[in-house]
């Protein structure tokens, strides 16, 4: 049986972990959003903007481990994570449409975008971080008994996926000036977005 304190050191260091790993999503949404901007790329407008709302849901999950600590009440925190979750996941959605169509239209006008070494940068970065943010995230989760911080560090996975994407298509885009490569790049994105809003969408919706 785990004491107080043992207890308190877990809380702790999933804080830290949460903090740092949403302070790296606003980094990351920075560097995206401004890079898609400046090279005309959807692909890394759509990880930028995808970024953001990773701060928000972050950002949730931060203040519900507070909450607990403090011994809130479990329905009041529940209740505010299912709101949390419908906006994120309806959004998502929204966001997934949103790229879909750019995305078309960039592809049927032979629309190109220009090279973006911040951008390949940011995808190496993220690729190489977020497994490591995996499997802290699931190691705490599981000593802690906490579903939502195991789920966390699950929807690292589909940014690491997100990442690899991003990094392909700039690495194409940059190496052999693909004009569709960042489009097709953005289209398979959208199925990363699309699966992540939907299910952030049942969540808030699951009684």
């Amino acid at each position: 049986m785990e004491s107080n304190t043992d207890s308190q050191t877990l809380v702790d260091r999933s804080l830290h972990t949460e903090y740092f790993s949403t302070a790296w999503m606003a980094f990351e949404f920075m560097v995206g959003f401004y890079s898609g901007l400046k090279a005309g790329s959807i692909l890394l407008i759509a990880f930028g903007l995808d970024s953001f709302l990773e701060i928000i849901s972050g950002s949730t999950l931060i203040w519900r481990l507070r909450k607990e600590n403090t011994g809130a009440g479990p329905e009041a925190i529940e209740r505010a994570e299912k709101r949390s979750s419908l906006i994120v996941g309806i959004v998502l959605l929204l966001l997934a449409i949103y790229v879909t169509a750019v995305s078309l239209f960039n592809l049927f006008t032979h629309a190109t975008a220009d090279t973006s070494y911040s951008g390949i940068a940011i995808g190496i970065a993220s690729v190489l971080l977020m497994p490591i943010l995996i499997i802290r995230k699931r190691s705490l989760g599981k000593a802690l008994h906490s579903d939502a911080l195991v789920e966390d560090g699950m929807c690292n996975i589909t940014c690491a996926y997100m990442a690899a994407t991003v990094l392909i298509g700039a690495l194409l885009t940059a190496l052999l000036n693909w004009w569709w490569a960042d489009s097709v790049a953005a289209l398979i994105l959208v199925y990363f977005i699309a699966s992540e809003g939907w299910e952030s969408f049942q969540e808030g919706y699951k009684k």
